[in-house]
């Protein structure tokens, strides 16, 4: 190559990487965030997802994208993230979506409902099945596309102070339990008391509620549930597989280039994998301390969970009858449920029962 034509090549690249350089520097931009939980930083794993997602964003952009999580009460209290995200208060939130039936009971069944899908349906159905889009098109109403963010596998049943061995033992209870699941305990005789996390313990302490629900082993141990509750109930039928969800306000997921939506949206499958890991190894453990303590483990009835079953069924067709967005999702999630428990009566269920059997026998 003649000296001249090197030097019009070298040029040419040097113009070519000087035009590029604020290509680059524009598509990654400085982007600060803040994000919302609404749980307490006591409750490690569960609040943890929320870290896990700004860690992984943050080390994946070289610190140019950041969110700073507030926990629960630090910006607004926990049960209002959803609405702080929906008007711009702050750009994410990390909450579970049944939080918010009183909107609209739509909302339960993308985080869990009675006799829902476990955690694996439920990541099929978001991620394989058709739930993301019929999840955002509803979530798109409240200003928010929502990501599945953790999950706790299929929660305890709670703390109760007496034993329940038939549905009239239910007559009048006075229950911690909430939202849908509270609506549906109601048609069997529970009274369902709305309690935040931090006032469970006094209550139950003094008698002002009978039973309390909260997540299971590893959180229920922080909160000191058996030190006032003898029983410790499963499973927990209202929570199979409840999803924990990021919600990012829509404006300002639109305004983020496309390559940190694409970070975005793989940490928050990160996280969603970690939370779920994480519980399955912590619950194991303490589950064996609660009952070195004295915890009394015992499991619903039959008669118990086929009335609630029952009152679930009922529950649905009424909501389904007045409320479209209701009824096209909770037929799309009882379709999804249907098939799924079809193939894992086949191969999961058969596997696991054989090996808890196996496991039993030492």
């Amino acid at each position: 190559m003649k000296r001249r034509d090197f030097l019009k090549v070298s040029a040419a690249g040097a113009a070519a990487t000087a035009v590029a350089s604020p290509a680059i520097a524009q598509s990654s931009p400085e982007v600060k965030w803040r994000l919302t939980s609404s749980f307490p930083k006591s409750l490690d794993t569960i609040y943890g997802g929320a870290e896990q997602v700004a860690k992984y964003v943050a080390e994946m952009t070289d610190n140019k994208f950041q969110i700073q999580v507030f926990a629960a009460g630090e910006v607004v209290p926990g049960l209002q993230a959803l609405d702080a995200t929906s008007n711009g208060t702050v750009e994410m939130s990390h909450t579970v979506s049944y939080y918010y039936v009183g909107k609209d009971p739509t909302f339960a069944i993308y985080a869990s409902v009675p006799f829902g899908l476990n955690a694996r349906q439920q990541n099929s159905w978001w991620y394989q099945g058709g739930g993301a889009e019929l999840g955002n098109e509803f979530f798109k109403k409240s200003n928010v596309i929502g990501f599945p963010c953790g999950n706790t596998g299929t929660q305890m049943g709670g703390w109760f102070r007496k034993e329940i061995k038939t549905v009239a033992d239910l007559s009048g209870l006075k229950f911690r339990i909430g939202g849908i699941a509270g609506q549906v305990l109601q048609k069997v005789g529970v009274v369902p008391q709305q309690l935040a996390g931090g006032d469970i313990y006094p209550a139950l302490e003094k008698g002002t509620i009978d039973a309390a629900e909260w997540v299971g082993p590893y959180d229920d141990e922080k909160l000191g549930f058996a030190k006032v509750a003898k029983y410790y109930y499963y499973p927990g039928f209202w929570e199979g597989g409840p999803t924990v969800h990021a919600f990012v306000n829509l404006d300002k997921w639109n305004a983020l280039p496309k390559a940190y939506q694409a970070i975005l949206s793989n940490a928050t499958v990160n996280a969603n994998t970690w939370m779920a890991a994480r519980y399955d190894m912590v619950n194991p453990a303490a589950l064996k301390r609660l009952v070195a303590g004295g915890t009394q483990l015992r499991p619903f009835t039959n008669e118990v969970l086929e009335a609630c079953l029952k009152a679930t069924n009922e529950l649905w067709a009424e909501i389904s009858a007045k409320n479209p967005d209701f009824k096209k999702s909770i037929d799309a999630m009882q379709a999804y449920r249907s098939d799924e428990y079809l193939w894992w009566q086949v191969a999961e269920y058969t596997y696991d029962s054989f090996m808890i059997r196996s496991r039993t026998r030492g």
